[in-house]
């Protein structure tokens, strides 16, 4: 009966253990991550792969369940350089596995939610990475090209020559403008910030035969 009873406590620990284990992450939770893997507007496309690599474990009721080090896997689902006055470029990506340090798999469903990519880049509520619109440098072209044309023009055909001038000064700059494309990076390095959209289940996920 002793044995019975020892081994009937062992079991039921080993019960309660695995289903410590197989509790889901959360969803919410944030994973930081480091990026191996450069991404940019102007030599991406939709498809491409890339990779990062967690920085700090993700920890459960104390234990350490997703350990630094995990890789993350998943790819380019959007680019965008917009070649005109308004708009930002635009990266989107999606994450779709995590590898575990024993080469298990994990399907994960994902959001970027927040980089270290530098000024005058943010993430909106989509997970697309934007980068910088029009700076000081835009500005101060504009101003100067509208200037410029208002100077010459006086000199050639006074009062009326400073304000068709103006004019042309000012559509050459938008024509500038428009042929001009900005970029948006993410350097190799660079810690970005994703959310589980939904709980994460420790479930390894089956490779495919192919067949």
């Amino acid at each position: 009966m002793k044995k019975w009873t020892v081994l009937s406590c062992i079991l039921l620990l080993a019960a309660m253990a695995a289903a410590q284990t197989s509790s889901p992450i959360p969803a919410g939770t944030a994973l930081m991550v480091k990026l191996q893997t450069t991404l940019a507007t102007f030599s991406n496309k939709p498809g491409d792969l890339f990779q990062g690599q967690l920085i700090q474990p993700v920890v459960l009721e104390g234990r350490t369940v997703i350990p630094a080090g995990t890789m993350i896997e998943g790819h380019v689902a959007k680019v965008a350089e917009p070649r005109r006055i308004t708009g930002r470029p635009t990266i989107k990506i999606v994450p779709e596995t995590l590898v575990m340090t024993g080469g298990e798999r994990l399907a994960l469903d994902a959001t970027l939610v927040d980089s270290n990519a530098g000024r005058d880049t943010d993430v909106n509520e989509e997970g697309e990475f934007k980068g910088p619109g029009h700076d000081r440098r835009d500005k101060i072209e504009a101003g100067g090209g509208t200037a410029g044309g208002m100077l010459v023009g006086g000199l050639v055909g006074g009062p009326v020559g400073v304000l068709v001038g103006g004019m042309v000064g000012a559509g050459s700059t938008g024509a500038h403008w428009l042929s001009k494309h900005r970029s948006a990076t993410l350097p190799a390095g660079t810690t970005l910030t994703i959310e589980l959209n939904r709980p994460l289940t420790m479930t390894p996920v089956v490779a495919s035969s192919g067949q």
